[in-house]
C-alpha cells in the first residue's frame, strides 16, 4: 500500500514537473521596448496596450517590458540599442534620425501636412522608403503613430518671423535647427525627457513642439504663449530587432503584427482625441493660445518652401517619388 502510494506521488510529481517545464518553455520569451516618453503620455499608453495585446495573443509566450520616460536609453540612443540587440523594440521619433538617411525626416518638412488626413497619406507614400531603410539597418517596422501638429511657444508676442530672431531655440532635428538657422534664432539641442529641466533654467525660451510636449513638460511654468501654427505632424514609429523578430515562431510573429496594426489605427485615433484635449490644458493652465497673425504665416510659409526644397534636394529620387505619391493621393 505504502509502495503504491509512493509510486502514485512520484508520478504526480514527474507530471507537475512536466507541466511546469512546458509552461517556462511558453512564457521564456522576454523583450524590452524603451521609450523616451512619460508614462502619462498617449504614445506610452498606445504602447502599453499593444504589449498587452502580444500578451494576451500569445497567452504569455512574448512578454513586452515597457520602459518609458528614457529610463533605459536616452531618444538618439533607442534606435542603436535596438540594432545593436541591447533592446529587442524600440520606439522614436523617426525625425531624430534625419541624419542617417533624409527619408527619415519627411514628416517635419514644414507645412508639407498640415493636418491629421494629409499626414496619415504622407505617411502612405512614405512608408515603403521608410520600411526599406529601417530593413537595411536590421530593423523591422512595426507601427507609427502621429503627434499633435507642431507649434510655437514662447514667452512674448510673435508676430512675425522677425520676433524669433535671438530667441533660444530647442532643437531636437535636422528640421528645427535649420528653421533656428533661417530666422535667426540659437539653436538649443535638448531632447523630450531633458525639457523641464532646460525651461525652469532658462536655457530655452521658444520653440516649436506639440501640445502633447506641452503638456507633459508643464510649459505655462516657463512660458506664456502658443501660436497655432500647425506646422507639421511629427510621427514616432515603432520597430523591433529583425534577429529577434525572425527568431519567434510564425504564430508569435502574426500575434506581434496584428497587435502593431491595432496600435497603428488606435494611436491615430488618439492623436486626433488627444490634440484637443491637450489645447483645453494649456488654455486652463493660464498660456494663450494665439491664432498667429498672415505676417507670421506668411513668414512660416516661405520657411517651409526652403525646406521643403532642402529635403528634396538631398532625398534625391527616393524623396522626389514620395512628394510625387504624396500629391496624387
Amino acid at each position: 500500500m505504502t509502495m503504491h502510494f509512493k509510486a502514485i506521488a512520484r508520478l504526480g510529481l514527474t507530471a507537475a514537473a512536466l507541466i511546469a517545464g512546458a509552461g517556462a518553455a511558453v512564457a521564456q520569451t522576454a523583450w524590452v521596448l524603451p521609450s523616451a516618453y512619460p508614462p502619462a503620455n498617449y504614445h506610452v499608453q498606445n504602447l502599453s496596450q499593444f504589449a498587452s495585446d502580444v500578451d494576451a495573443a500569445t497567452s504569455g509566450a512574448l512578454k513586452i517590458t515597457i520602459h518609458p520616460n528614457a529610463s533605459l536609453f536616452k531618444a538618439p540612443d533607442i534606435k542603436r540599442a535596438v540594432q545593436t540587440g541591447q533592446a529587442q523594440a524600440g520606439e522614436v521619433l523617426i525625425s531624430l534620425h534625419e541624419n542617417e538617411n533624409p527619408v527619415f525626416g519627411i514628416d517635419v518638412v514644414p507645412f508639407l501636412a498640415t493636418s491629421f488626413d494629409q499626414s496619415k497619406k504622407l505617411w502612405a507614400a512614405s512608408r515603403p522608403a521608410i520600411e526599406k531603410a529601417l530593413d537595411a539597418q536590421g530593423l523591422k517596422l512595426l507601427y507609427a503613430t502621429p503627434w499633435p501638429p507642431q507649434g510655437i511657444f514662447t514667452k512674448k508676442d510673435v508676430n512675425s518671423v522677425a520676433d524669433l530672431k535671438g530667441l533660444k531655440w530647442r532643437a531636437y532635428n535636422v528640421g528645427t535647427s535649420r528653421i533656428a538657422e533661417l530666422v535667426s534664432a540659437q539653436p538649443v539641442t535638448v531632447q523630450a525627457a531633458e525639457l523641464p529641466q532646460a525651461l525652469a533654467t532658462g536655457v530655452v525660451d521658444g520653440l516649436m513642439t506639440s501640445s502633447a510636449t506641452g503638456v507633459d513638460s508643464k510649459i505655462w511654468e516657463s512660458l506664456t504663449h502658443y501660436y497655432d501654427t500647425q506646422a507639421w505632424i511629427p510621427k514616432n514609429v515603432v520597430f523591433v530587432n529583425k534577429a529577434a523578430f525572425e527568431s519567434l515562431d510564425p504564430a508569435v510573429q502574426k500575434a506581434v503584427t496584428d497587435a502593431a496594426a491595432a496600435a497603428e489605427t488606435r494611436g491615430w485615433a488618439l492623436g486626433v482625441e488627444k490634440t484637443a484635449a491637450y489645447m483645453d490644458t494649456l488654455k486652463k493652465n493660464g498660456m494663450q493660445v494665439v491664432e498667429p497673425s498672415a505676417d507670421l504665416k506668411k513668414g512660416l510659409a516661405d520657411v517651409g518652401a526652403r525646406l521643403t526644397e532642402d529635403w528634396s534636394k538631398k532625398a534625391g529620387a527616393d524623396g522626389a517619388a514620395i512628394l510625387d505619391a504624396y500629391r496624387k493621393m
